[in-house]
């Protein structure tokens, strides 16, 4: 385990984020396989089935993703004071709460997937594929939920290598499986999904054995899910927020998705892929988001404030300039990247994908500001400011569906991307100013810890919110 509340900050933020950063590209790397073989294998049409589900798919899953990463700050923040009693009964209460998502979110899906595609106005030459590839990805929903759950509580301890490994070994498997079943076994679309499923799964068992074997602090016992009343408020205050906030967000994707449709198989398509690279460029600035969630609810916990503002400092200076780095490069190298997906047979959406880099990739250094402000305000258990922010990232996109999209077709949908940014940074930016003010004052004065809620040992949220 990794106590990120001593050490060199930025040596410390660096190495964290190093195998997290590994690990979401390998991540991406499901979509990306998947999209690449499917385009390459079956067909343009195929390619697009699976890029229409995105925003479904991240508006289900992604709420599930975003809570356990929730349920694991307060876990960060425990661990951060040396609460170990109060780690082990995060952990079983983000147990008991994440098999309830499961379930809920398990049926809802499935009942309305065929109902959502239609209502997304899915080509009528695709929906069938689309409907078919989703499926299987919401029948596992409960796969999922529990592997991001291992995977946030390892890292809440500190430690980003061990869910680094396992993806590693999960994405190799998702490539055998790739070719397996949509070459081998002629399952179309859906093998993708199984493909997909599977590694997955498979990295969920992995990271199960690895806490009940390796890691002490989160080996729980009958007694450790006994009284956990009082552990689920605390828990879903901030999880659920985070999860809403998600799925906000993946709402605004979902309009830019149905304006999509309209415009035809080959604007999916390029959206599709163009999206996909654009995950991987983007990665770096979510890794070193997410590490400064843990970075700032461990050293909260710690009540190490000044620690926490350095570090944010030197987050955000790392982060941008290699978002920078990363944007030049897509927009330079944007068309035979696209290639890679569809072939070099496909001009127009090829031209399509390179409109999208230009207005995404310049915009690289917003959202690197973006996470790393969000992330640090959520490690430090705030929850209503940035569900405040997914709100604009949602009206930012629907007015870019909406308007730009009739206005100037498939540049207004690229558009939609930067100006969600940007929205969510102005309802951010005065939050976070105003809880940088309050951790200096907090380091310059011990004695003002009546600034801080604390449940059990750890402060549990720096009250900077309206």
């Amino acid at each position: 385990m990794h106590d990120l509340t001593r050490g060199p900050i930025l040596k410390q933020i660096i190495w964290f984020t190093i195998p997290l950063l590994i690990g979401n590209i390998f991540q991406q790397m499901y979509t990306v396989i998947d999209t690449l073989i499917v385009g390459r294998t079956i067909s343009v049409q195929a390619l697009a089935a699976v890029g229409s589900t995105g925003s479904l798919f991240m508006l289900i899953i992604g709420f599930a993703q975003s809570t356990t990463a929730g349920l694991a700050i307060v876990t960060a923040q425990r661990y951060g004071s040396g609460d170990l009693r109060g780690v082990k009964k995060s952990f079983a209460a983000s147990i008991i709460i994440s098999l309830v998502i499961s379930a809920v979110l398990t049926a809802l899906s499935l009942t309305f997937t065929m109902p959502l595609l239609r209502l997304m106005q899915t080509p009528a030459d695709i929906i069938q594929d689309a409907a078919s590839f989703i499926s299987v990805l919401f029948g596992g929903i409960v796969i999922a939920v529990f592997y991001n759950l291992f995977a946030n509580m390892l890292r809440a301890l500190g430690d980003s290598r061990t869910p680094l490994i396992f993806l590693i070994i999960a994405c190799i498997v998702n490539i055998a499986l790739d070719f397996w079943f949509i070459l081998g076994f002629h399952m179309g679309v859906a093998g993708a999904g199984y493909a997909s499923l599977t590694a997955q799964g498979l990295s969920a068992v992995m990271s199960g054995w690895y806490i009940w074997h390796k890691v002490p602090e989160l080996v729980l016992r009958r007694k450790d899910f006994r009284d956990l009343g009082k552990e689920i408020v605390p828990h879903i205050r901030i999880g659920l927020p985070m999860g809403f906030q998600a799925s906000i967000i993946s709402v605004g994707s979902l309009i830019i998705q149905i304006m999509l449709n309209t415009l035809g198989s080959q604007a999916v398509a390029a959206y599709t892929a163009s999206a996909r690279i654009d995950g991987l460029a983007t990665m770096p600035a979510m890794s070193f988001g997410i590490t400064m969630a843990t970075f700032a609810a461990q050293n909260l916990g710690a009540r190490k404030y000044d620690r926490i503002r350095q570090g944010v400092t030197k987050a955000l200076i790392t982060s941008v300039s290699v978002s920078v780095v990363l944007g030049t490069g897509i927009i330079l190298l944007g068309k035979p990247l696209v290639n890679m997906f569809v072939g070099t047979h496909q001009p127009a959406v090829t031209n399509m994908a390179q409109i999208y880099f230009h207005f995404n990739s310049s915009m690289y250094f917003l959202l690197a500001i973006l996470f790393i402000v969000r992330y640090t305000l959520q490690g430090l258990g705030q929850s209503m400011v940035p569900t405040m922010a997914g709100i604009m990232e949602l009206v930012m996109r629907t007015f870019a569906g909406l308007i730009l999209v009739q206005m100037f077709g498939f540049a207004g949908a690229s558009a939609a991307n930067p100006l969600a940014w940007l929205g969510s940074l102005m309802v951010l930016i005065s939050s976070y100013v105003r809880t940088m003010r309050r951790l200096k004052n907090l380091a310059a004065n011990p004695q003002q810890l009546a600034e801080v809620k604390v449940t059990g040992q750890a402060p549990q949220r720096l009250r900077s919110e309206p």
